[in-house]
This record gives structure tokens, C-alpha cells and sequence, in this order.
């Protein structure tokens, strides 16, 4: 689920940098982000702070105070958020020019699809969009299936109890993106950590600059390497194909923002899910035993109901302009609340805050975002979901949650919404005989 990196925190840390600079502020020391505008990276359980929902009744848009006057525009409703995704004519996603240079952070570490416009976001797009087709992500299924089964026979040879964030939700996801990217598995406890801390908001900004900086060295170091030895990945085959028309900054920017996005989202993704299919037996059973179709819907539902990317890449206004009825400066800052508004009924349909493996909802949910820069990785993503939870269930027929919900340690005031463990029973597996 190829998505925005720790951009929040970026936000915080260098959008008033020109603002304020004349002051001596070292916006990337910052560790506290007041308490109203932490409500959307917050949640109890698995569900949206019951702020987002009153927000989204009384209106379009939440206006959040941010620390020296500057001014945060949340967006809640889901057509609403579809409209300001949809739109780029009145917004830009580029914010290298905040960035300058002198601090943790620099226009070098910022990559990606997620944080450029056209005609540059066009260019590189078109550098990987092949690579997500349908019928390109097919070759890749085989591969997918093998890295769960091996997934899967690891957690077996651990149990009878298991941490599956550790043992299945991390490994899967990590290990297809690496083979996508064309890089090796090594050092996966540090890519584990840095991916965790480049999310989390509760150690300020400094924290995620630090695990931002040190992915994206690897990540420079991994390109140098494959420009003079192309791998098999997509790295490899971007270079053969380009050359020196892409630099290394924005190929490594690429690969960051697909690691990233491919790896951790994903990953918090099989560990919720797995924790919201145990809640019920039919749940399981509708998985494991049912159809293609039920289990595409299953996921539909599953993304939309955890919307574990919580708000979308920030959009800059690029002029004055009304927007539902708030005037926005050129320059403010407007963000589209996934969580939100894919709780929002007049999408989503009767009790949006409720799991429900057969909803028809009255339209699509947001959890990839929309427009443009709607995450390139969705349908790769989609793969691992539909080949995973079956896998996992027949498996494990009578997995079980080894702890309660209430004593999960979910992820604090985080973008990428997580459980940091997930302890499970794993029963008797399926292919084991039972005596």
C-alpha cells in the first residue's frame, strides 16, 4: 500500500521554517504536537477518536491550530476528501522548497511520488505504473504464495503461541516489496525499527528525521550500487532503462516511497485484519471457506473499516480560494482524514463504524487515497491480503488471539496505524495430524 512517509512530522519540523526562521526556532527539536491536531493520528482500538465523527457532522472541514499561528485545514467527510484528492488544480504536493537544507531533513531525503506534481510526478510515475498492472502484479503471485507459506511454517515451528506481527505481518510484505525493488533481505530488525519510527509522531520530529535519514542512505547506497550492476528488481530495470536521465535522488525516492509504502501499511493491515477476522467465527469461516468473491469483499471491507493510512499527503493551496465555505491563503495546508471518511455513512452505509464482511457500501472507500496520487500499490497490496488470510486460517483453523483486544499495544499517534505485537494461539494446524 504504497503510501505517504512521515510527512506530518516534516510538516511540523519545516513547513514554518521561512515563517520563523528569523526567530532562531529549530522546528525539527519540536517534540509535543498540540492535542486537537494529534486526534487524527490517535484512535481507540481499532476505531477513529470519537472527535472525527462529531467534526465531520458539524461540518466540511476542521479548522487545528498548529504551534507559531499556522493553521491545519481537516478535511472528515468522504466526498469531501474526494473532492480535495481529486483536485489538482488548486493544490500542489510539492514541499522541497520548505525544506532548506540546514537541518535534519533536506530536499534530498524528501522522494517519492507522494510529494511531487507534474510534469515531474508524471514522469516518474510512468517509470512504475507497468510494473503495478494487473497483469504484471500476476507474475508476481507465485512468489507472493511462497514467502506465506515459508511465513507460515516459521510461526508453526514457534508456536504453539506466536507473535504473528513478528513472525507473518512483517516477513510477507517485506519480503515481496524486496524482491519487487530488486534488494537484498539483509538487515531486516533495523529496516523494522526505522520503518516503525518514521511513522510514529510521539518522539517529534528529530526521531523520524533520524529513521527517514538512515532508509534513505541505505536506499542511495542501493541505487549507487545497482547503476553500476543493474539487479533483477525495478530498481535494476529503471536504470537499464533510463540511465543517467534519472538521478540517483529521485529513483531512490521511488524505491522509498514503494518500500515504505509497500512494507509497513501492508503489514499493519495483516495484523489488524487478522485481530478484526477472530472477533467472530463467521468471520474466519467466511475467509477459509469461502469464495474468490467473499474474499474480496472481505478485504474491501477490511481496508476500509482499518483505514490504517489515517490521513492522506498534505495539499497545498496554490492561491485564495473558498473551499466549503472557509477562505484558504495561498500556502495553508489542507488534509484529508482516510479514517474519517471512510467512516463517513453517506459512503459507507448504515453503522459505518461497524466491521460488516457483506456491506455493498453506496460508493468505493478511500484507504489508497484517489486522484492522482492515489497509491500506485494498491492492487499488489489487495494480492497479499487475498492470498494471506485464507492461507493463514485453513492453516491455522483454530487461531486464536492470546490476549485481549483492550490489552493490545497499539501504535500511539501514529500515520501508519499498527499493533506492535499481536500474540496469538495457533491451535493444531490443519496439516498436522490430530492424535
Amino acid at each position: 500500500m504504497v503510501t505517504s512517509s512521515s510527512w506530518i512530522k516534516r510538516l511540523v519540523a519545516r513547513l514554518l521554517v521561512r515563517r520563523i526562521q528569523k526567530k532562531g526556532i529549530d522546528l525539527s527539536s519540536i517534540t509535543v504536537i498540540p492535542e486537537q491536531t494529534r486526534i487524527p493520528l490517535e484512535r481507540d482500538g481499532t476505531d477513529p477518536k470519537p472527535q472525527i465523527a462529531q467534526w465531520r457532522e458539524a461540518g466540511p472541514l476542521k479548522v487545528l491550530e498548529m504551534p507559531f499561528d499556522f493553521t491545519l485545514y481537516l478535511v472528515t467527510g468522504h466526498d469531501e476528501a474526494r473532492a480535495v484528492l481529486t483536485d489538482t488544480t488548486s493544490y500542489s504536493n510539492d514541499i522541497r522548497h520548505l525544506l532548506l537544507g540546514d537541518g535534519p531533513a533536506t530536499k534530498d531525503d524528501i522522494g517519492g511520488l507522494g510529494f511531487t506534481d507534474p510534469p515531474l510526478h508524471t514522469r516518474l510515475r510512468k517509470l512504475v505504473t507497468p510494473e503495478f498492472t494487473m497483469r504484471r502484479l500476476a507474475r508476481l503471485e507465485p512468489l507472493i504464495e511462497r514467502i506465506v507459506d515459508d511465513a507460515l511454517d516459521a510461526m508453526e515451528e514457534v508456536g504453539p503461541t506466536a507473535d504473528l506481527a513478528s513472525q507473518v505481518a512483517f516477513p510477507v510484505p517485506f519480503q515481496t516489496v524486496c524482491d519487487l525493488l530488486g534488494l537484498a533481505y539483509d538487515d531486516r530488525d533495523v529496516f523494522m525499527k526505522l520503518a516503525t519510527t518514521r511513522f510514529d509522531a510521539t518522539g517529534g520530529a528529530a526521531a523520524a528525521f533520524g529513521a527517514v535519514s538512515a532508509q534513505r542512505e541505505f536506499l542511495f547506497e542501493a541505487v549507487a550500487r545497482q547503476r553500476l550492476e543493474p539487479g533483477p528488481g525495478l530498481i535494476g530495470q529503471i536504470l537499464e532503462r533510463e540511465g543517467d536521465a534519472i538521478s540517483d535522488a529521485d529513483l531512490a525516492g521511488l524505491a522509498d516511497g514503494i518500500f515504505t509504502g509497500g512494507f509497513e501499511t501492508t503489514a499493519g493491515m495483516i495484523s489488524l485484519g487478522t485481530m478484526v477476522l477472530l472477533r467472530d467465527p463467521a468471520y474466519a469461516a467466511l475467509v477459509r471457506d469461502g469464495s474468490r468473491e467473499d474474499v474480496d469483499r472481505v478485504v474491501d471491507e477490511l481496508l476500509r473499516y482499518l483505514s490504517v493510512v489515517q490521513v492522506a499527503f498534505p495539499r497545498f493551496a496554490k492561491q485564495d480560494m473558498d473551499l466549503f465555505g472557509q477562505p484558504i491563503k495561498a500556502g495553508d495546508v489542507v488534509i484529508a482524514s482516510l479514517s474519517g471518511a471512510n467512516r463517513d455513512p453517506a459512503s459507507a452505509g448504515p453503522a459505518p463504524e461497524e466491521f460488516d464482511p457483506f456491506r455493498v457500501p453506496a460508493s468505493g472507500h478511500l484507504a489508497f487515497g484517489h486522484g492522482l496520487h492515489r497509491c500506485i500499490g494498491a492492487e499488489l497490496a489487495r494480492m497479499e491480503l487475498r492470498i494471506l488470510f485464507p492461507k493463514l486460517l485453513r492453516r491455522f483453523p483454530d487461531l486464536a488471539l492470546s490476549v485481549p483486544e483492550s490489552q493490545m499495544s497499539f501504535r500511539q499517534m501514529s500515520f501508519v496505524y499498527g499493533v506492535d505485537e499481536l500474540p496469538v494461539h495457533l491451535g493444531v494446524p490443519a496439516r498436522t495430524p490430530v492424535t
